[in-house]
């Protein structure tokens, strides 16, 4: 089964996203747990957990479902001392807070060098940060999600995301989302349905589909191997549709959270409904 949706809002409480994601006649969503521009934000309380489980359990939605992203000013392959620290720390708390909530997911940008120390020791930080994490936590697989290669951002190269696991002692609470526009900016190109075979190869030689928790459906207004990250919405970039349409009929992609996170949410809705009739075969339906 696919579970489709977009990252919707939190406002007005946790609650809400779940309220939301339903008005879309989404099977997934996404959210932040907290002001993702902010280091800090106020415990969740008992009655904020409680309002979220039950609307969680009132539309239908398991933990499988949702894949929560965590705070944008975390690097976790920082360079610097301290805000290093500072960056282990938010991240631990937003793994707790996954907790409290009942999620089992925790998607998060990997890291960036800023240019200061070299991407292998970079990758090893971070990978060094998830184990302090985790062991600090429970029940909450972190969810790496490959980048465009932006500025100093690691996480571009399907390499840079099995280095990471491969430093991750608890291989069992680690995976990786792979957003498509991240991916088409990065190289990995996914223009026809042999781009998206051969991509999709490479992934699962250097990876492992074992690994994959979900992933990020975008189309593109950044060029292919630019390392810019500009979202767009289905079928209005450079990659187009046929991804997409590709991705609804394999099964290796069945049962993670499928995300929208194009441009214009007044479409969300018609763009989850087209995503779900892609599902089904055409010769089929004859």
């Amino acid at each position: 089964m696919k579970f489709i949706g977009a990252h919707v809002s939190a406002a007005g409480g946790v609650d809400q996203a779940v309220v939301r994601a339903h008005e879309l006649e989404a099977t997934a969503f996404a959210l932040f747990t907290k002001n993702q521009r902010q280091w800090r934000a106020a415990a969740l309380t008992p009655e904020t957990i409680r309002a979220f489980r039950n609307a969680c359990e009132k539309y239908g939605y398991s933990s499988a479902q949702i894949l929560p992203h965590d705070s944008f000013l975390i690097n976790l392959g920082h360079p610097q001392a301290e805000p290093l620290e500072k960056s282990r720390a938010a991240f631990i708390d937003e793994l707790q807070r996954c907790e409290q909530l009942g999620l089992s997911l925790l998607n998060f940008h990997p890291g960036s060098h800023l240019n200061q120390i070299d991407e292998a020791a970079c990758l090893r930080r971070i990978a060094e940060s998830i184990n302090i994490a985790l062991d600090k936590t429970t029940g909450v697989t972190a969810v790496i999600e490959n980048t465009a290669g932006q500025g100093s951002n690691l996480g571009f190269r399907f390499e840079h995301l099995a280095a990471i696991i491969d430093g991750v002692e608890d291989k069992s609470r680690v995976g990786v989302c792979i957003d498509t526009c991240h991916a088409f900016a990065g190289g990995y190109d996914l223009r026809s349905e042999a781009d998206c075979t051969t991509t999709f190869a490479e992934f699962e030689r250097i990876v492992g589909f074992q690994y994959l928790r979900g992933m990020h459906l975008n189309d593109a207004k950044s060029a292919y191997g630019s390392r810019v990250d500009r979202h767009h919405s289905l079928g209005e970039g450079n990659i187009g549709t046929t991804v997409f349409s590709w991705l609804m009929k394999d099964s290796r992609f069945d049962n993670i959270p499928l995300i929208l996170e194009t441009i214009n949410p007044d479409i969300w809705k018609d763009e989850i409904a087209w995503l779900k009739s892609q599902q089904r075969d055409p010769a089929l339906t004859q």
